[in-house]
């Protein structure tokens, strides 16, 4: 199915995005300050993580977070598991979301919106069914519906129903309910990480018997 754009995602909905990402870095530039010099003393340089993201119709941009790991590695010098380098104030960035505060940058950039599928690696790309690429029909989002519907507790094909449904409902009562749900997500501190993982296991495709996707998720 084509996606097609309604007039609130073609004409408002960048517009309130640069509007609210300028406001919300002015407002917050404090503790995006006080987080930085943590980031820079207890985990040291860079203070910023940034790596590839595919965006909207599947374009690479760069995004930016604080990052939450250490640098730690085995006697081969291989990095050490996700949940081995994740300290306990690294799990309190992402408990709160704090470490996702510089992507405002690339909402700025109009790399992201405030509400959207959420980025994830490039390497997943070619391992989406014909469904599940139209997460790739809008832009990535700071934060989303399924983002409010169990984050990393889902599984990958639910959060991918999820996804989709956002993109073929998108309007601007959705938008302001996704951001207020989000909101008590985070003071909640829920689906932080997914069972017997740091934050999520990776998506290695969806087996071919499961690769229809309902997209009528609207509770």
């Amino acid at each position: 199915m084509e996606h097609r754009a309604g007039v609130y995602e073609k004409y408002i909905k960048r517009l309130l995005d640069i509007i609210l990402s300028l406001a919300a870095l002015m407002v917050l530039s404090p503790i995006l300050l006080l987080t930085a010099v943590l980031v820079r003393i207890k985990l040291g340089r860079p203070v910023i993580f940034h790596q590839e993201r595919p965006g909207r119709c599947g374009k690479i941009f760069r995004l930016y977070k604080f990052r939450s790991m250490t640098d730690d590695r085995d006697e081969a010098g291989n990095l050490l598991p996700d949940d081995l380098r994740l300290t306990r104030f690294g799990r309190l960035l992402r408990s709160t979301s704090l470490d996702e505060l510089p992507e405002l940058l690339n909402i700025l950039r109009g790399d992201m919106s405030i509400v959207g599928p959420r980025p994830l690696l490039v390497k997943y790309l070619p391992l989406y069914n014909d469904e599940q690429k139209h997460r790739h029909d809008v832009r990535p989002g700071l934060t989303g519906w399924a983002q409010v519907h169990g984050r990393n507790l889902l599984s990958w094909e639910d959060k991918f129903r999820y996804d989709v449904w956002y993109t073929r409902n998108i309007s601007f009562v959705t938008d302001v309910r996704i951001v207020l749900l989000t909101v008590k997500c985070i003071f909640a501190r829920e689906g932080i990480s997914a069972e017997g993982s740091a934050t999520m296991e990776a998506f290695t495709g969806t087996p071919a018997d499961d690769e229809t996707v309902e997209t009528h998720i609207n509770s």
